[in-house]
Formats: structure tokens, sequence, C-alpha cells
């Protein structure tokens, strides 16, 4: 019954500006880690940004200064947001929740980044 939706995704130009968001249900969210992964066509499945339970976070360098990983506790949803956004920054955005027991994975979000 854990469920995670992701949403938000899009069509920006290069320069532009995306905030997905990840809605969760099924598990006790404020307890999870949350994060925001992608995979591009032909590469692998790469960690973007992570929020800890606490509100730290962690961002892959190529993405520091452009991406703000955030959650709302009170609406078990997090956030990506998205600026500056590359080409090399298109992917399918995906969401996950990392409990005591295990990780789970929302079904993406595709973000295309093209002028």
């Amino acid at each position: 019954q854990v469920q995670l939706v992701e949403s938000g995704g899009g069509l920006v130009q290069p320069g532009g500006s995306l905030r997905l968001s990840c809605a969760v249900s099924g598990i006790i969210f404020s307890s999870a880690a949350m994060g925001w992964y992608r995979r591009a066509p032909g590469k692998e499945r790469e960690l973007v940004a992570i929020i800890g339970t606490g509100g730290s976070t962690n961002y892959r360098d190529s993405v520091k200064g452009r991406f703000t990983i955030s959650r709302d506790n009170a609406k078990n949803a997090v956030y990506l947001q998205m600026n500056s956004l590359k080409p090399e920054d298109a992917a399918v955005y995906y969401c996950s929740a990392h409990t005591t027991y295990d990780i789970y994975w929302g079904q993406g979000t595709q973000v295309t980044v093209s002028s």
C-alpha cells in the first residue's frame, strides 16, 4: 500500500525551471529519508538529491547551486526545485523513500530540456 507519485515534469528550454513533487502514502513519512534519482537514456540511474528526516540535504555535484530538495511533513510530500536547467538534466526523475525496512520508488516523471 506504499505509494509514491511524482508530478511536475515537462518540457522546458535550457535555463528554465521546473518544480517536481512527490506525494507519499502508506509509510510514516517523517521517519523516512527521501530522495530524487534520475535516469537519462542510455545511462545508469543516478542520485540527484536526498533529504534526511532532520532536513539535512546532499546533492550530486552537477546540480549543486541549481537544485533544491525540500520536504513538507505535514503534506507527506517531497519536492525538487530545478533551476537553470541544462540539456544534460533531461531524464526520468524518480522519487524514493527509505524506511527502516525497505526502499520504495515512484514511477517517474519525464523532464525534457530542449530548445
